[in-house]
């Protein structure tokens, strides 16, 4: 058996409002879809949550998805799927495009029952193009919803309802959208790793998806990272897909691929500090360029590069020759898009002695956060779990997660662990 795990393809995302930004999400999924599925003859292919980048799908993006889905279909390659944060439905809804494009007969969306605080699992039905897990040869696929911080709860009552729907024989693969203690990329909560290795009693392997970096846990649980870069500070991450191979005694090959149309980046940064005119700026940067930039090279797509001025300016802002630097910088490398990005922040904020390696803009939110809370006489004793509930309420925010659930999240954070308790 043979099959494709992919994750986070994240269809209609736009980087830096880029026209180029759609496609070349689109491109870097058909070309895996026909180098990996159809080239590899797999038997299926897995897709584990956040197929959209949202749930309001712009006509070209829901072209690009029924073009990849049509060609699978043509090829007899079913292709399997769970919601993610990003494209789920609504709570009050029953419809997302997801659930439409089950119905059009392109994926078959894989959703457990929960009712009355338990869970449980139906077949596929064809006919009515819905059911929480599916046969295919050998394989007994099981799906999941996306739970949030609810997932260490969920898990439980996720892994007695696949027991109790095992088949004799069978390789039984659970799809999950989450982070997982130990890799998440944000502070968002993580399932613990002793929540996820419950599940060692129900499947043999865990497919997941959400955290945009590819890593492994026991050549059991496997988490392929995003197909394309979603935000520039993950261009630092290692990202792709699996083919995976089990043979009849059930030992896993899984294969970590990395080799596809993609569009590369780079963020680097430039140190401001001591610099007194603008000029000097603007020649240091672009000396910077020169030295340790992308290049455009030939049959591969432009790369996507940002500068981050760091420190503080010995001048005004204004003065900064902006424009300039992203202009030259662009003909020293053939760039789509050079980004200049002013980091420069008051002496109150820098923290000249850090030396740490540079994590952009959720680095510099972090320590402008930290100092607000440790001002705060209510919160100046747990600086780290205020700062983690601000940061991880905006993000959960901008993913679109449900308010009840950031609502959740910030109890879970600020609430001493002893008063909360998750709601059934």
């Amino acid at each position: 058996m043979k099959f494709l795990h992919i994750a986070d393809v994240h269809l209609g995302c736009t980087r830096y409002q880029l026209a180029e930004s759609p496609r070349d999400f689109f491109d870097a999924w058909m070309d895996v879809l026909r180098r990996y599925a159809i080239g590899e003859k797999v038997d299926f292919v897995i897709m584990c949550g956040d197929f959209f980048h949202k749930r309001s799908v712009p006509p070209e993006t829901m072209n690009y998805a029924v073009e990849g889905l049509t060609m699978m279909r043509e090829a007899g390659i079913p292709v399997i799927s769970i919601e993610g944060n990003h494209d789920q439905k609504h709570s009050d809804s029953e419809f997302s495009w997801l659930r439409s494009l089950a119905r059009w007969g392109l994926v078959k969306l894989l959703e457990p029952v929960t009712s009355e605080g338990k869970m449980s699992y139906e077949a596929w039905d064809e006919a009515a193009k819905k059911g929480g897990y599916i046969d295919i040869g050998k394989a007994r696929i099981f799906g999941s919803d996306w739970y949030g911080a609810s997932g260490n709860w969920a898990i439980p009552m996720l892994t007695q309802a696949i027991k109790e729907n095992r088949r004799d024989s069978a390789f039984h693969i659970l799809m999950l959208h989450t982070d997982v203690e130990g890799h998440q990329m944000h502070p968002i909560p993580a399932l613990s790793m002793s929540a996820l290795k419950e599940l060692k009693e129900a499947v043999e392997y865990v497919g997941l998806g959400h955290t945009h970096k590819h890593y492994e846990i026991d050549n059991w649980a496997f988490n392929p990272g995003s197909i394309e870069i979603t935000n520039i500070s993950e261009f630092r991450e290692t990202r792709g897909v699996f083919i995976v191979e089990v043979d009849e005694e059930d030992h896993v090959s899984a294969k970590h691929i990395e080799d596809y149309h993609f569009r590369p980046f780079q963020q680097l940064k430039f140190d401001v500090n001591n610099i007194d005119q603008a000029s000097k700026v603007t020649s240091g940067v672009l000396d910077l360029i020169r030295r340790e930039a992308r290049v455009d090279e030939p049959d591969k797509p432009q790369p996507i590069i940002e500068v981050a001025l760091r420190g503080q300016l010995g001048f005004p802002n204004s003065l900064l020759e902006m424009q300039k630097m992203r202009d030259e910088a662009k003909a020293i490398t053939g760039a789509l898009h050079v980004r200049i990005k002013n980091q420069t922040v008051p002496a109150d904020y820098l923290d000249t002695a850090d030396d740490a390696p540079d994590e952009g803009r959720e680095h510099l939110e972090r320590r402008v956060i930290g100092d607000l809370v440790i001002r705060d006489n209510r919160y100046k004793a747990r600086p780290e779990d205020i700062s983690d509930a601000v940061i991880g309420a905006k993000r959960m925010a901008l993913g679109d997660d449900e308010p009840a659930k950031i609502a959740e999240f910030i109890a879970m954070k600020i609430v001493p662990s002893s008063k909360f308790r998750v709601p059934s």
